[in-house]
């Protein structure tokens, strides 16, 4: 379709006035020469090679080398020194054969670098018409930017004629070019001249001569069939080529899978899952969105860190922090465009390479957005700042912060009611995959509990359906901590809820010994509890349609028989429960009448300690003078009482009178 029919578009082009009559130019050592009937009068050195050359055709349709010679006021200037001309010797070599009539050969790996130079000469339309810029132009806007492959190869060759081929436009008339070729029907496409061939067949651009073009016509093209070509471009050209594609409208699906095809290939931590295939194999891949036919989908993994280490790579640290940053700039906002764990791959190298933390937050807002599809080995990022942990938990939890907010964004949008579900089950796989990581991470023992408990209780009640998860989490953090004291166990197991966890979960809590005790009796009530309620509901199914009294005697049959039915290790960890239980009950049955004696003693004491206040509150003189006066009288009369038998009996009325008569001088 943009191809011309051999490999390559190519065209002859000379300069129409020779000064010199010359036959060929020919090399020897480091320095060429013209063979002509005069000797050269020139000497322009670049870098270390030399080009003996005329006055007379160079000067004519070059302005700079005129500009040179009349700056100089020295008309015996010989030698002319240029080691910035881009495209170097070799585009110096074409330019100079064009000056002296001699055909050039203009192809799609020189043409950039002659118009760089052409352009650095100044050979323009002013000196002669039909000037090197001039037909450099036209072939670069007549054949090379029609061409698919032409438009690779040139953007390619621009990479060493920095400032030069920007200036040119002609990096951005490539990008734009492939960017619509790219964007184009595929089915206009001649699969002979995408990077990406048939199972079989050599990946390089070949024209496919014996094939019928019926049979070229009938073949599908995936979608993905510019990957392969335009990943082998730099990352700046590249991110000009997706730029111009996302602004020409393609899917961002396929956008995504186009960058993570270069990460790939660029960024030594990434690799295909088709590593062990050979070369030529494994460079035909097709994402979710390709046909049947071309097999396989992208998926991308993080090689092992033996391998990390010991990998030698052509690539510096700064340039690989300069491919993932400006990967992460042009990656697509919607959700999905890439896998999450493309996502957490790269922003661990982004955590490796120490990436711009601006981009580092854009990167976890990412995949925060798409958490639920991560798995449990792309999560476990190590820790590459100081840090006492393996594990890069603070990443984790912010990822998870986002999670939480791109989920609350959604839950209050008018047009989410009906993704109530969907977020439900999204919750529920991140709670799982939270538990399993912080299992993973609690045999860490520099992670400290706050981090641990902050992360577990991170999520709502409602996203965990059981506590079982939770619960080995814990189990091993306790493992991995024997010297927690009893309040930070009791402070850790207050993250999961004893009557979440299953009958399997709840056995293995009854023996634990690493729990708290208050723990291990809230398990074993629990536990009690659902199986009365197992019990309770299997009874009710089996009783449908019979009144209560009818079915209320097999429930007790049907608890026996499914306990005797259990496994023994099940019944020996009942038993032993049981043990404890009533251990507990007659413990704490003794420490009740214990309080109450003390209880009972403290009272007494009260009141006798009242009694002895009110005592010395109410004591005068006065008062205990009647006191002892009241006791006196007491004994007195006590005293006459008894011998009264002994006293003749007219004597009483004196002793009466007596008494009498004391008491009224008293009062």
């Amino acid at each position: 379709m943009w191809e011309s029919q051999g490999d390559s578009a190519a065209g002859l082009i000379s300069s129409t006035k020779l000064g010199v009559q010359t036959q060929e130019f020919h090399q020897r050592g480091s320095s060429w020469y013209v063979s002509a009937d005069i000797p050269s009068d020139l000497l322009i050195q670049i870098a270390e090679t030399n080009f003996h050359l005329h006055k007379v055709p160079t000067l004519i349709l070059s302005a700079k080398l005129n500009r040179i010679l009349y700056d100089s006021r020295d008309p015996d200037l010989s030698k002319i020194v240029m080691d910035d001309l881009p495209g170097g010797p070799e585009a110096f070599e074409l330019a100079s054969k064009f000056c002296y009539g001699i055909p050039v050969d203009l192809t799609a790996g020189n043409i950039s670098g002659l118009r760089c130079t052409a352009e650095y000469l100044e050979m323009t339309e002013d000196l002669e018409e039909g000037n090197l810029i001039f037909k450099t132009e036209a072939f670069l806007s007549y054949v090379v930017l029609s061409s698919w492959r032409d438009s690779i190869l040139v953007l390619k060759s621009c990479e060493k004629l920095s400032p030069w081929a920007e200036n040119l436009q002609i990096v951005r008339r490539c990008s734009e070019s492939i960017a619509w070729k790219a964007c184009a029907n595929p089915k206009g496409i001649r699969w002979s001249y995408t990077g990406r061939a048939a199972k079989g067949s050599s990946p390089k651009w070949i024209e496919m001569k014996d094939s019928s073009p019926s049979r070229n016509q009938n073949q599908v093209v995936p979608p993905d069939w510019w990957f392969e070509d335009v990943s082998i471009l730099r990352i700046d050209h590249f991110v000009r080529v997706m730029t111009a594609i996302k602004v020409k409208g393609m899917r961002f699906e396929l956008i995504g899978a186009g960058i993570m095809h270069y990460a790939s290939k660029w960024l030594p931590g990434l690799m295909m899952n088709e590593a062990a295939m050979p070369a030529d194999e494994s460079s035909n891949f097709s994402n979710s969105n390709s046909s049947s036919s071309s097999g396989g989908g992208l998926h991308m993994i993080v090689a092992a860190s033996k391998e990390e280490n010991t990998s030698t790579t052509s690539l510096q640290a700064k340039d690989q922090r300069m491919i993932v940053e400006s990967l992460i700039s042009i990656i697509p906002q919607q959700k999905d465009s890439v896998t999450c764990s493309f996502l957490l791959r790269l922003l661990r190298m982004a955590n490796m390479l120490k990436v711009a933390p601006a981009l580092v937050n854009e990167l976890e807002k990412r995949v925060g957005m798409q958490f639920e599809q991560a798995t449990l080995g792309d999560l476990l990022i190590p820790c590459y700042e100081k840090s006492e942990t393996v594990y890069d938990v603070d990443l984790v939890q912010r990822v998870l912060e986002h999670f939480l907010v791109q989920e609350q964004s959604e839950s209050v949008s008018p047009n989410r009611e009906s993704f109530s579900e969907k977020q439900m089950n999204a919750k529920a796989r991140v709670a799982r995959l939270v538990d399993s990581y912080l299992t993973e991470v609690s045999r860490d023992r520099n992670l400290s509990l706050t981090k641990f408990q902050v992360l577990a209780e991170a999520l709502p009640d409602s996203a965990r359906t059981s506590d079982d998860g939770l619960y080995r989490a814990v189990d091993s953090y306790l493992k991995a901590h024997p010297t927690l004291s009893e309040h930070e166990r009791k402070r850790l197991c207050r993250v999961m809820d004893c009557q979440k966890l299953s009958i399997d979960a709840c056995m293995h809590a009854a023996q634990n010994e690493r729990l708290p005790l208050r723990v291990v009796v809230q398990v074993l009530f629990s536990e009690q509890v659902k199986i009365s309620n197992a019990l309770a509901n299997t009874a009710l199914k089996e009783g449908v349609g019979v009144e209560s009294h009818q079915y209320q005697p097999p429930v007790l049959t049907n608890r026996k028989t499914l306990l005797e039915g259990t496994p023994q290790s099940f019944q020996e960890g009942w038993t032993a429960a049981k043990k404890d239980i009533n251990t507990l009950k007659f413990e704490l049955e003794t420490v009740k009448t214990k309080y109450l004696e003390l209880q009972n003693d403290m009272e007494n004491l009260q009141k006798q300690f009242d009694k002895l206040m009110l005592k010395q509150k109410h004591t005068s003189p006065w008062t205990s003078g009647w006191k002892k006066l009241s006791k006196l009288t007491k004994i007195t009369d006590n005293h006459h009482h008894h011998i009264a038998p002994q006293i003749p009996t007219p004597e009483e009325p004196h002793t009466r009178k007596t008494t009498r008569r004391w008491r009224n001088s008293i009062s």
